[in-house]
Parts: structure tokens; sequence; C-alpha cells
């Protein structure tokens, strides 16, 4: 029973040992993290990307969801200028985080989750839901972007899902010119 015990005595106290270094949501990295994102998407959504590069480090690297990467507050600038800022036309579900964002030291973090955007594309208006990856990094006592990933399911999305409707109109309009095309043929042949 003693043995017992001490087992269920250490086992408590490697746990409150586990849960005193978990970290904690009202942690001054995590609120200060927070209002960086809040930051980072007001200005994403009132397309002030000047805004923007204030939370954005110097060297940032940013893949987008078409596979094209940026670097820096440059490349960023025109990709913003290349792309438009008509084509961005707001977050139905903002980049929201699965968890706290993971830290490493006190300087640099990973934080992960999803998103569903709105964009205007190929004269469409397209939902997209996207997972993304963020990493931080604390330079002069103010946490910025460093790098952010953005990804869709290659198998379905809106542009795949357009594709295959235009395939499938193409195929049933060809199937039906084809047919009357037949059937014309066909009758002259008869007639013959």
């Amino acid at each position: 029973m003693k043995a017992n015990a001490t087992v269920s005595l250490a086992a408590l106290l490697a746990a409150a040992r586990i849960c005193a270094q978990d970290p904690q949501p009202n942690d001054p990295p995590h609120q200060q993290l927070r209002s960086l994102r809040n930051d980072l998407i007001a200005a994403v959504t009132s397309g002030d990307f000047e805004s923007v590069f204030r939370h954005v480090h110097p060297d940032a690297v940013v893949t987008w969801q078409t596979n094209e990467v940026c670097r820096g507050h440059q490349g960023l600038r025109d990709f913003f200028t290349r792309t438009g800022k008509d084509a961005f036309r707001g977050y139905k579900v903002p980049p929201t985080p699965d968890t706290l964002t993971i830290l490493h030291g006190d300087d640099t973090g990973i934080s992960f989750g999803e998103t569903i955007a709105n964009y205007r594309l190929l004269g469409k208006d397209m939902e997209m839901k996207s997972r993304w990856t963020a990493t931080v990094v604390r330079q002069d006592g103010r946490w910025l972007l460093a790098g952010y990933h953005l990804s869709m399911n290659v198998l379905d999305n809106p542009l795949l899902n357009g594709a295959k409707q235009a395939l499938w109109a193409a195929g049933a309009t060809a199937l039906t010119a084809g047919l009357a095309a037949g059937i014309l043929f066909g009758r002259r042949r008869r007639n013959s």
C-alpha cells in the first residue's frame, strides 16, 4: 500500500510539473501573438498593405496557394500589386490557429490553423478553404511574421471544381453536337 501511495504521489508531482510548464493562453507572449494576429488581419482586411509590413519581418518568406513565393517587403509589395487589391474580398473565417503558438525559446514560434477567404478570380466569386503555417520571431521586443505558408486541398477546391464543371459542360456539348450530326448524317444517307 505504501509503495502504491509513493508511486501515486510521484505521478501527481510529475503531472503538476508538466502542467506548470504548459503554456497558458494568458501568458504575455501569447497575448502579444494574438495582438499581432489581430493587427495583421485588420490590415489585410482593410487592404492597407503598407500597415501589413509593420508586422512582417523584412526577410519574411510567404508561400501562396498558387505556389508563388515572396520574400521580404518588396516581394510582398510586388505580389499585391500584380494580383491587385480586388482579388481578395475578405475572410469568411480569418486565419484561426488550431492551438497556442508552439514557442521555441523566447524569440521563435510556430502557429498553424485554418482560414476561409473570399476571392474574385477569373470573373467569379470563390470561397477558398486553406490550411496555413506561420513562423513568428521576436525582434527588438516585438513579434513579427517571418514565414507564412498557405495550402489548399489539391483534390477538392473551387478552382478544380470549376474546371471539372467546365469539362462536363464541354463534354455534354460535344456529345449533343455529335448526336445531332449523327442524326442529320443518318437522315441524309437514308434519303440518298
